[in-house]
């Protein structure tokens, strides 16, 4: 089995240099670590990752909390679980996935946590010593990585507005959340710059909730209106609820989510969105936390990514293709 000393050799450098494109090649030149990375692959060299982390004091694993129910049928999770391992790989991490009942099992060197509710800050939070990022916006200090919450439910509010629709509806999720607070106030910006009346529902996460709430407000239809929807699991109660009661989408009532990871597009009709890059921002909270590991719990800030507007059927008719 090839050696450190080896690779060194056939490279003709120092093992200290080897040592240093290991470990930290952003240190190194691409020309010295080209001449490495041809020895090690060519005396099939792997580094003991596991020694590495002996040496170091560290486990070489990450873990993500999940504190909300996750549903099976929608790849939401998924897709920043793909993100957050996909990072931690580059840099020979493995990823462990607990709940509340699993969060105290094994070691770590890092947690990012995601679902929280206001209580959970002063207690299951208040238990971890590690390193620590959460995946969606807070008011509480803690680093974060999130969309751009606030554009952008703006962007929704003045799209449709920008459509003729008059009267809006906000359904926002039923929670006392920083994310959703900021959800709130892209649609209040819109509706106050426009000079228009607010109508703010709250309802749970559910697209059974939503289209209860719809029935109610749309069983009395007698202009057009528009929902501006704090998820897409929202809109899609929405849709049922315009559908149930044979009200056209979008001529007369339009309907927007928030999210663009999966029920956007197998909806009917598919759901004008705001797409959350969530595979990038998994991505960017495994750096965040490896930067904040490498920095010995030195805070990061937080970053928002950018929200990108998806305008689909459900407020923007489809035009006939010609032939």
């Amino acid at each position: 089995m090839a050696t450190i000393s080896d690779v060194a050799r056939k490279a003709n450098v120092s093992k200290m240099t080897v040592s240093r494109v290991i470990n930290h090649p952003e240190q190194v030149t691409d020309k010295l670590k080209k001449l490495v990375y041809d020895a090690m692959e060519q005396l099939n060299y792997v580094p003991n990752y596991a020694a590495r982390a002996l040496v170091s004091n560290r486990t070489q694993v990450v873990k993500l909390l999940i504190l909300e129910e996750m549903d099976t049928t929608e790849p939401y999770y998924m897709n920043l679980l793909t993100g957050i391992a996909r990072e931690l790989d580059r840099h020979h991490y493995s990823l462990q996935l607990v709940t509340r009942k699993s969060r105290g099992i094994g070691q770590c060197d890092g947690l990012i946590a995601t679902g929280m509710r206001y209580h959970d800050y002063d207690t299951v939070l208040k238990e971890f010593t590690k390193p620590l990022i959460l995946f969606g916006q807070n008011d509480r200090g803690f680093d974060f990585i999130d969309v751009d919450n606030e554009k952008g439910v703006r962007y929704l509010t003045q799209h449709v507005i920008g459509l003729g629709y008059e009267k809006v509806y906000f359904f926002a999720m039923d929670i006392q959340e920083s994310f959703m607070f900021a959800r709130q106030k892209g649609y209040l910006d819109a509706i106050l710059e426009s000079g228009l009346e607010r109508h703010i529902f709250r309802v749970k996460n559910s697209s059974s909730g939503a289209q209860k709430a719809a029935e109610a407000i749309l069983s009395g239809w007698d202009e057009k209106c528009a929902f501006v929807c704090s998820t897409d699991r929202i809109a899609l109660g929405v849709i049922r609820a315009a559908q149930a009661l044979n009200l056209l989408i979008p001529g007369q009532v339009a309907v927007t989510g928030f999210d663009g990871v999966f029920l956007d597009r197998i909806a009917s009709p598919p759901i004008t969105t705001v797409r959350q890059p969530i595979v990038e921002m998994g991505e960017a909270c495994a750096q965040m936390l490896l930067n904040k590991i490498a920095g010995h719990g030195k805070p990061q800030g937080h970053r928002f990514f950018e929200p990108i507007l998806l305008i689909r059927p459900s407020t923007v008719a489809e035009q006939p293709q010609p032939g």
